[in-house]
């Protein structure tokens, strides 16, 4: 067995031992003793290997797998270019705290600066600290080294992304001949090398400094801990679509000056809590805000938190039953104001399509929310649902990579639904590329196309004045047929017209995109009647 071959069975050998159950694939020539020891693994039954051809496309396939079964997901390519292409992936775990291990092939070190063929400096390319594993040679005394950087790496990645780098010497394939040296075996009945127990890092502060009249305002992720203290202080909850709180408290934060009843003394913010101008304008002006994350990097863009911890305390504390019956009756006046916007206004438009979908998904059901306008018009107008848990690709809030997101979720998690924009869909649109001998995911993708950027229609770039600009450089138009684009890759199409429609869409069938037209032309207009009606009925 040549050291290269040596070294990537080991290596494979151990990830599983320390728990990694899937490892998405691209194919590449430097990586090969990484494909053959994965590769026996699979048909061992030991993992379960993904094979995607687009690197950018297999980063995301591993985000959302990790996302899904929130298990350390290992992705692992060739060197060079592409393991650029897995950039996007790792920014978003990073800034999400997905658990995912890409692991890279490299080109010997003497290579660097010489002109040899995909070869880069990788060390530090995906902006993360590099666990560089040593080239692999013909000697004994190599076994436990190899074994326990896999350990670190998969230790490490348990709380975010981490970049492992494997330079291969050739002989890159095997030869059939056993290894000279020493036994290349782990430690009995499948442990890890060296088992690593979980570390905690939590700082825990007292709630004395919050009063009666506080808000929660959760970002991205479910919390469910901070929402039970919240229940038992008698405290609103602001929730943006990966959690549950009241209805309508966005659309509330953007429909104005809130009234004095509903002005809060304090507001706790958890996670990243970026989706509403209105939330972020409400934490700006409010005296005391205090930030709650895991991340030692707490998100607080507006410099505003006067507190910051992982958690809560609760002791003996004053509750106002007042405050929190004046948030529920407002959220109820919202929602009669939200019912009587959208019964005027011709079926499709982003909001009341978002607001049908999140009704009409199966209780048990997975939902995948794209950037732009699908999360926004979700979190704007549709009823939480507790039966069904929401995904989104929040850390850094890119459109990209959304389709082979929601497909990792739905093979690791069960049945999704996506539901994204025409952009989000076309920028992703390799994620439907997926060879006839892989697994594939129950994936429905309710892509809204309104043939562009409908979301600079509500920016400040959408205003009249930008006109004569807008539809080349924000507007963006495409003509793509969406249909055509699904046969080529033998991806069952169906266009819907009407909300029935649209709900019987929603049972899982395989991988099936259902395409819904609208216009961009009233966009604008349709939210600025919504928040009218809303500040008019709650002022």
């Amino acid at each position: 067995m040549n050291p290269s071959t040596a070294q990537a069975e080991v290596l494979v050998d151990e990830l599983i031992r320390n728990g990694v159950r899937h490892v998405v694939l691209s194919p590449g020539s430097r990586n090969a003793p990484l494909s053959f020891a994965l590769d026996r693994a699979a048909a061992a039954g030991r993992l379960t290997l993904h094979v995607r051809v687009d690197e950018r496309t297999a980063g995301f396939l591993a985000l959302g797998l990790a996302r899904g079964s929130r298990e350390v997901v290992a992705v692992t390519c060739t060197s060079g270019t592409a393991v650029a292409n897995l950039h996007p992936a790792v920014l978003e775990a990073r800034h999400s705290g997905v658990p995912l291990l890409a692991l890279t092939a490299d080109r010997p070190v003497e290579l660097y600066r010489t002109g040899a063929s995909q070869t880069v400096d990788q060390h530090g390319l995906l902006g993360l600290d590099t666990l560089q594993f040593p080239i692999a040679e013909s000697r004994p005394g190599q076994n436990g080294l190899w074994r326990s950087l896999a350990c670190r790496a998969v230790a490490a990645a348990r709380s975010g992304p981490v970049h492992v780098n494997v330079p291969f010497r050739e002989p890159l394939v095997p030869d059939g001949t056993p290894w000279a040296h020493e036994p290349l075996d782990g430690r009995p009945f499948d442990m890890p090398w060296t088992r690593v127990a979980a570390r905690a890092t939590t700082s825990v502060h007292p709630a004395d400094h919050l009063g009666p009249r506080t808000l929660v305002v959760i970002g991205d992720g479910r919390h469910d801990r901070i929402t039970e203290v919240a229940a038992r202080a008698g405290w609103p909850v602001v929730a943006e679509p990966t959690a549950h709180g009241l209805r309508h408290g966005t659309l509330l934060l953007n429909a104005g000056e809130l009234p004095g009843r509903l002005t809060p003394d304090a507001v706790v913010v958890v996670g990243r809590a970026t989706l509403s101008r209105g939330v972020l304008r409400l934490i700006a002006r409010t005296p005391v805000v205090h930030a709650l994350s895991d991340d030692p990097e707490w998100p607080d863009p507006q410099f505003a938190a006067t507190h910051a911890s992982t958690d809560l305390a609760l002791g003996e504390h004053e509750v106002d039953p007042g405050w929190l019956t004046a948030w529920q009756h407002a959220d109820k006046v919202a929602a009669e104001a939200v019912d009587g916007v959208l019964a005027t206004e011709p079926w499709p438009t982003g909001l009341g399509v978002a607001r049908e979908l999140v009704r009409g998904l199966p209780s048990g059901a997975n939902l995948f929310l794209g950037s732009s306008n699908p999360v926004r018009d979700v979190d704007l107008v549709a009823a939480p649902r507790p039966d069904v848990e929401v995904f989104a690709n929040r850390g850094v809030a890119g459109i990209d990579g959304s389709v082979s997101t929601a497909a990792g979720i739905a093979l690791a998690h069960g049945p999704t639904v996506a539901l994204v924009g025409d952009l989000t869909f076309l920028h992703d649109a390799n994620g439907l590329l997926i060879g006839p001998g892989e697994p594939r995911p129950e994936l429905t993708i309710v892509v809204l196309n309104d043939d562009g950027g409908g979301i600079f229609t509500l920016l400040e770039q959408g205003g009249p004045e930008h006109s004569a600009s807008f539809e080349r450089v924000f507007g963006t138009p495409h003509g793509v047929d969406l249909g055509l684009l699904c046969a080529a890759h033998h991806v069952r199409h169906v266009s819907v017209g009407n909300p029935d429609q649209l709900r019987r869409e929603l049972r899982p069938n395989g991988i099936t995109v259902v395409e819904i037209r609208a216009e961009r032309a009233g966009l604008r207009a349709l939210h600025t009647r919504l928040r009218e009606a809303v500040s008019t009925a709650f002022h």
